[in-house]
């Protein structure tokens, strides 16, 4: 009997304990999901727009500015290339706009034939017509004007521009290109047309030369400073 009483009793505190223990493992599980919830909601709402625009204005600052104002232009004339390749550069130094000279009739390639055409013009003073104009030309202060020498003199479409540009209170900063003639007497040329223009040191620049002309380029506009 009394054993039995003992066992009674033992079953009776036996059951509390559990129930308790159960409860509050029921509490811990129940807790998890919640607090778990809290962490990944724990940052700033406002974080990801702050990063948003800080890498915005990143970018923008990266982007190359724009001289809408510039006020430096090349203008040139090219019929192999060789100066085009020095008027590149210059661009590339100084950041200017850049114009070509086109003529509506285009040169021929045959030297031959190109000889006996540019022979005619300087014996005719001919103005060969240009292709394009410059809508903005009076918005300029340096005007850097290039073209090959043919046959000791500039190309005719050359002297068709600045007949059409007139170049008062501008500064004419002249390049060429030869096969060693260099600019033979167009300077003197150039500033009986431009009587008002100001003439800065010329860049002669050797055909073989021209396809690098970084170096040279360089130089001259440092010495034009």
């Amino acid at each position: 009997m009394k054993k039995m009483i003992s066992f009674m009793m033992t079953l009776t505190m036996i059951f509390p304990l559990a129930a308790c223990g159960n409860s509050e493992s029921t509490e811990e599980s129940s807790s998890s999901p919640e607090t778990s919830s809290q962490t990944e909601n724990f940052s700033n709402p406002d974080e990801s727009t702050i990063l948003s625009e800080a890498t915005s204005q990143t970018e923008e600052s990266a982007q190359p500015e724009t001289d809408a104002d510039s006020k430096s232009l090349v203008v040139y004339f090219s019929h192999s290339g060789n100066t085009e390749s020095v008027a590149n550069e210059i661009v590339l130094q100084t950041g200017a706009d850049i114009f070509a000279i086109v003529p509506e009739t285009p040169y021929t390639t045959d030297y031959d034939t190109l000889l006996d055409v540019v022979q005619e013009e300087q014996r005719n003073n001919e103005r060969p017509k240009i292709s394009g104009t410059i809508d903005n030309f009076d918005d300029y202060d340096t005007v850097y004007l290039g073209y090959p020498n043919w046959w000791a003199d500039m190309p005719m479409v050359v002297y068709t521009f600045l007949d059409t540009y007139d170049l008062s209170g501008k500064t004419i900063s002249p390049f060429v290109t030869s096969g060693g003639s260099g600019f033979s007497d167009t300077i003197s040329t150039i500033e009986s047309m431009e009587p008002d223009a100001v003439m800065t040191e010329g860049l002669a620049i050797r055909d073989s030369d021209a396809d690098n002309p970084a170096d040279a380029v360089s130089a001259w506009l440092e010495n034009l400073k």
